[in-house]
């Protein structure tokens, strides 16, 4: 074999490889003898079929399998020979076979993997939050808790902020109906999050059995698109109003949250750990990504085309995932690749350099910090030795945790590194509740 690359760009590379004829055509021969000793054919008893009539029904087969494999083998042998780093699959032209005499010749065009060059990281500025929890951060979550487990008792009075309504709802546009609740109607919480200011503003003030029309002209840029720009009327009859009735912090709640003895102090100090479990969990993640984020601004690295490819179909592949979901019949969406191509080239950059730091720098997980990640992940479930387990039934299943892990071994390198200040955060802001 012999192979001779050219450099076509920065990252494109184009070797021409060479093999002798005569290996190649001996391989076809012994397959196809091999496959006359137990290939069967109407009219013939096995091992007795001609090997001409062999060649004719398998020939081709044959051929394909034997050029596959010789251009497998000796395009691995020609790129580690010449030490090129290949990103994506080669394109691979060569003659037909029949036409190729003394020696099979290949061309494969493809990308090399770019030098990532990480400079000096000690101008990087890194913000970490620290939060104080506080007796009342605690009772806030209880009251959210104890707001999730109302029940509600109906009532005759005007409908206001936390009863549940249950309306009948008929939605037209220019005239047309486009939207009814059917005869259940639809039950609403007034004042939860998630609808618009006009439709919320008229579910308060209205008693059980009254009626009103009113219309809503949607902005332009209002998402679903399919409201944007139009003027949507509503009629809405109010069926009942109920009002909330909040359960007591007692034994009985705190068992429901899985205190077996219903000890409320007991419930206390738990929603305080688990608190505590997830303020840690976004102020790494945070610092994480701020990381990363610095990571990105401070290296310059070109993208090769192929890897780029790979990420957007990857990432595509997820989003059908998610509608599939949803109920959506992924078969009626037709995904642009445009639309992922900035996510695909931030991942891709980002792995690139993440690679080159782990590898420059021995940052791969250890066992113990792997099992410590997988320990980690189990902390949320009843049964984590059960989670524990399901890990390290299959090695594949490591592979999460191992990425993770070693992340965050990247993550300790920088902040080595970087300037590091720490930023005092009330809970609320830390979890969005601001």
């Amino acid at each position: 074999m012999s192979a001779t690359v050219e450099t076509i760009s920065n990252l494109q590379r184009r070797i021409t490889v060479s093999v002798p004829l005569q290996p190649i055509q001996e391989e076809m021969a012994q397959r196809i003898s091999r496959l006359a000793r137990t290939v069967k054919l109407s009219g013939f008893r096995p091992g007795k079929v001609p090997l001409k009539l062999v060649q004719q029904q398998y020939g081709a087969q044959v051929r394909d399998e034997v050029l596959s494999n010789t251009v497998e083998k000796t395009f691995t042998d020609a790129v580690n020979e010449n030490k090129l780093r290949v990103a994506g699959f080669p394109d691979i032209e060569h003659k037909p076979f029949a036409e190729t005499e003394g020696e099979f010749q290949y061309v494969a065009t493809f990308e090399v993997f770019p030098e990532v060059v990480v400079g000096d990281l000690s101008k990087i500025k890194i913000e970490r939050a620290v939060v104080e929890l506080t007796d009342a951060d605690v009772q806030k979550t209880i009251d959210v808790l104890v707001k999730q487990r109302a029940t509600f008792e109906p009532v005759k009075r005007a409908s206001k902020k936390g009863d549940r309504i249950n309306i009948s709802l008929t939605t037209t546009i220019a005239g047309e109906v486009v939207e009814t609740s059917g005869p259940e109607g639809i039950n609403l919480v007034v004042g939860e999050d998630g609808r618009v200011e006009e439709f919320e503003a008229q579910l308060t003030g209205n008693k059980p059995g009254s009626s009103k029309t009113f219309e809503i002209t949607y902005p332009e840029d209002h998402n679903p698109p399919q409201l944007a720009g139009k003027t949507v009327s509503y009629e809405v009859t109010f069926n009942t109003v109920a009002q909330p009735v909040l359960p007591p912090v007692d034994e009985e709640f705190a068992r429901s949250l899985g205190v077996a003895d219903g000890d409320v102090e007991k419930m206390r100090g738990e929603i305080r750990d688990s608190l505590m479990q997830e303020v840690d969990k976004r102020v790494r993640g945070g610092v994480k990504e701020q990381v990363f984020q610095a990571l990105l601004d401070n290296v310059e690295v070109e993208l090769p085309n192929a890897l780029i490819a790979v990420e957007v179909n990857r990432l595509m592949e997820m989003a059908k995932q998610n509608l599939q979901q949803r109920g959506v019949d992924v078969s009626t969406v037709n995904l642009d690749p445009a639309v992922f191509e900035e996510q695909a080239k931030r991942n891709t950059k980002l792995r690139l350099i993440l690679s080159e730091l782990v590898s420059t720098h021995s940052l791969h997980a250890t066992a113990e910090q792997v099992r410590a990640m997988v320990d980690q992940f189990g902390q949320s479930f009843e049964q984590p030795e059960e989670v524990v387990r399901w890990y390290y039934a299959d090695v594949k299943r490591l592979d999460e945790p191992a990425a993770l892990a070693t992340e965050e071994n990247v993550v300790a390198w920088v902040l080595a590194t970087a300037k590091v200040s720490d930023k005092k955060t009330k809970f609320d802001a830390l979890m969005g509740r601001d």
